[in-house]
């Protein structure tokens, strides 16, 4: 293809996209403006607030309403408890509308979790968690969110590991149990932010899943920061696929969308998919470029990273 013509074809694209996102999903009459825009993937990708600000605005419903068009089909939201219950009300309701699942949102409300917690057995901590189960079954229902995500904590130097092991299964059979009788699911989340970090690696979490032994305890593989931690990603997913609650992506490095690191999330969607997942795969990562052009480009990469079939 002729360099102008590409050019001219993409400046197409681009307007197109702006136009349908100019009208809200279910409209009487509504097209989209590029053919199969608004088509869903193969799989079910959840984006996050702000990723499509550019050509949504800043208001959180026009934005699903333009990933809608664009044929995402989930949201995610790690903020979901700091907001109001009138505004978490509203997202569940537009979701509803449009027939969008409701990814998850952090289950701690001030950020606990970054410090040295419930690896320490010390009652605060427990007492602190719990009151967060509690108040996120409330915000679960305003927003029809099922799974939320949970972080242990640091580690406690001063404690062997093992204990700091036994003392996070101990708290999370505590959390499960107030979660169970909802259908809510926490995902245990494995980081590669800081050393600092208590959960880390899939076999850890993995063992701790099935030590709390609970449908409301599962593990949250996060493919960015597994990539980091251990690589090896689609063994990986293999082995801890029974404890697999939830999934999120991110390529590396950069932490930005498909296509922009070293992983090929083509084969790894299409192995994902091979095996029936139904779930969300929530997009926790940035737009590599800035503005409508990144936005534009971000949707590309996963209609590109998506057609593995």
């Amino acid at each position: 293809m002729k360099r102008r013509s590409f050019l001219q074809q993409s400046a197409l694209a681009g307007a197109s996209l702006f136009t349908a996102s100019r009208i809200s999903a279910g409209t009487p009459g509504y097209r989209p403006a590029v053919a199969d825009a608004n088509k869903p993937f193969n799989l079910n990708y959840a984006f996050h607030d702000g990723m499509f600000r550019n050509h949504a605005g800043n208001d959180i419903i026009d934005q699903i309403k333009f990933g809608y068009d664009q044929g995402f089909r989930s949201i995610e939201d790690n903020g979901m408890m700091k907001r109001t219950a009138e505004q978490q009300k509203k997202i569940g309701e537009t979701l509803q509308k449009l027939g969008m699942n409701m990814g998850v949102f952090v289950i701690t409300s001030d950020n606990w979790h970054w410090n040295t917690t419930l690896t320490t057995g010390k009652q605060e901590w427990i007492d602190k968690m719990l009151n967060d189960c509690k108040t996120a079954v409330e915000v679960a229902k305003r927003c029809g969110a099922k799974w939320m995500t949970v972080v242990p904590g640091n580690f406690d130097r001063s404690l062997p590991y093992d204990y700091q092991t036994a003392n996070v299964i101990t708290a999370l059979r505590k959390a499960s149990a107030i979660l169970e009788p909802h259908g809510l699911v926490m995902v245990l989340e494995m980081l590669s932010d800081n050393p600092d970090l208590f959960l880390r690696h899939s076999a850890q979490a993995y063992m701790i899943c099935k030590a709390v032994n609970s449908p409301s305890c599962k593990m949250l593989f996060d493919m960015y920061h597994m990539q980091r931690n251990e690589g090896d990603i689609i063994n990986n997913l293999n082995k801890s696929w029974d404890e697999i609650g939830y999934l999120q992506i991110g390529d590396n490095p950069g932490r930005k969308e498909p296509g922009t690191g070293e992983m090929n999330y083509r084969n790894i969607f299409k192995h994902i998919h091979s095996k029936g997942f139904k779930g969300i795969l929530g997009m926790e990562h940035g737009n590599f470029q800035k503005g409508r052009e990144g936005e534009l480009a971000l949707i590309k990469a996963y209609r590109e990273a998506d057609s593995f079939l």
